[in-house]
């Protein structure tokens, strides 16, 4: 744990993540009270987001503090974390002593990768939902999950969401209310297609039909992940 007069949120970089999944949060974390974010990565290198955006992380697994809340964003690069054991490895130290374990998008395909999510409630991007229970997890459609310490995001632009939920159990409703406030976070969508449970049938039809080779892919790399978590210790 961090200092108790600091709160420490540990947010994952990776390649080809989603960067809305992760700056969405940051956005919300860094404006919290008291709060000291930092991107995690392997090196000090630049990382490159699946649409080109370029972040730079501020710590290393080596050289990461000790903290209060750890997050994985997702994104295509997602795909390659679930077999990284170095990841896998560094996700499940940091379970050990945080508060809470965290994720957005199909980040908690990661997080069930690493065995963190076998007998929880969680969610992720619609398209896998269905996937976490490969993981041993409890598949929930909803856009924030909580399952006792682990909070879970669906897709990309849940993770304000996300947030501003975690930010109320860190420091309680007022304070997120307040946050929100601040950021003007009053959405109002041009258009009612943004979930499955609204879009119409025809809409949903095309799009899974646009993204099913690469969700197949996902998939895959999921059955791997599931076959491992069976030779843990």
């Amino acid at each position: 744990m961090s200092d108790s007069a600091t709160t420490a949120i540990g947010l994952l970089l990776f390649p080809a993540l989603t960067q809305l999944d992760l700056t969405g949060p940051f956005e919300v974390f860094a404006r919290a009270p008291h709060t000291q974010v930092h991107l995690i990565w392997k090196t000090l290198e630049s990382v490159t987001s699946d649409r080109g955006m370029k972040l730079q992380p501020t710590t290393t697994f080596a050289t990461c503090p000790a903290l209060d809340v750890i997050c994985v964003p997702g994104g295509p690069g997602q795909i390659d974390l679930m077999a990284d054991e170095e990841v896998l490895t560094f996700l499940r130290r940091q379970s050990e002593q945080v508060r809470y374990v965290t994720s957005v998008c199909t980040g908690s395909l990661v997080l069930g990768a690493a065995g963190l999510l076998t007998g929880y409630q969680a969610t992720t991007h619609w398209a896998s939902l269905d996937q976490l229970a490969l993981l041993g997890a409890q598949p929930v459609a909803e856009r924030v999950v909580r399952d006792r310490n682990r909070i879970t995001g669906a897709g990309v632009t849940s993770g304000i969401d996300f947030a501003l939920n975690v930010v109320a159990e860190l420091y309680g409703s007022e304070v997120a209310q307040d946050l929100q406030l601040q950021m003007e976070y009053d959405p109002a969508p041009p258009f009612a297609t943004g979930s499955p449970r609204t879009a119409t049938p025809a809409q949903l039809e095309k799009v899974r039909t646009q993204i099913a080779p690469f969700i197949e892919k996902r998939r895959m790399a999921t059955v791997n992940a599931a076959a491992k978590l069976h030779t843990l210790p």
